[in-house]
């Protein structure tokens, strides 16, 4: 099952019609009165980060749900080039952003960088399949590439030696308490951002 698409802007504009829509599937699929909420705090969240894109920002929101499995999608354009590329890699596998505050202050920096074109010429599409990264669910289409993901952020920071900050950043997070998996990539030459979480 998938959810209407809402057109979303960082004015605001879709922010009230996506949190209806997370009610309307929430009811659709039967959720208790506490997953429901969990499924709204989420949308939140992704509605709020998507109002702290700098610029003017465009996207789509919608919700699937395939056996009780539920993602939440957030698109819009990116301009992929080699540079842009080589960098978004090596932050990806080295899982440092110092520049970011907080779960969401992270994926909001990794979303954004992968909108902005780094010198303006479009790197051949065909390329980027080269890193795709399979789904949180089997259900679900996978990533063509994948930049950013808070299991593997997850696994980075618990194997550190001492308590670090970034550390209590996720352990306080709405979002990594309430969701199973979170990735940020390209899919169809779009940045879409993922949350999935499992109710069942």
């Amino acid at each position: 099952m998938k959810s209407d698409v809402i057109h979303v802007t960082n004015g605001g504009a879709g922010v009230r019609e996506a949190r209806g829509q997370a009610e309307r599937v929430a009811a659709f699929i039967s959720l208790e009165k506490k997953d429901a909420l969990h499924l709204c705090l989420l949308t939140e969240e992704m509605m709020g980060m998507m109002q702290a894109l700098t610029g003017e920002v465009e996207g789509e929101f919608w919700i699937e749900c395939v056996n009780g499995d539920v993602s939440l999608h957030l698109t819009t354009k990116t301009y992929m080039n080699a540079e842009m590329r080589q960098k978004l890699l090596s932050a990806s596998s080295s899982g440092k952003n110092v520049a970011a505050k907080g779960i969401m202050g992270k994926i909001k920096d990794v979303f954004q960088r992968l909108m902005e074109p780094a010198d303006g010429v479009e790197m051949p599409y065909a390329a980027l399949a080269q890193v795709a990264m399979p789904p949180y669910h089997d259900s679900f289409a996978p990533l063509d590439i994948c930049v950013w993901s808070l299991e593997q952020y997850r696994v980075s920071q618990s194997t550190r030696k001492e308590p670090k900050s970034d550390w209590d950043e996720l352990e306080k997070s709405i979002v990594s308490k309430l969701a199973d998996e979170v990735q940020v990539g390209i899919i169809d030459k779009k940045v879409e951002l993922i949350i999935y979480k499992s109710f069942k």
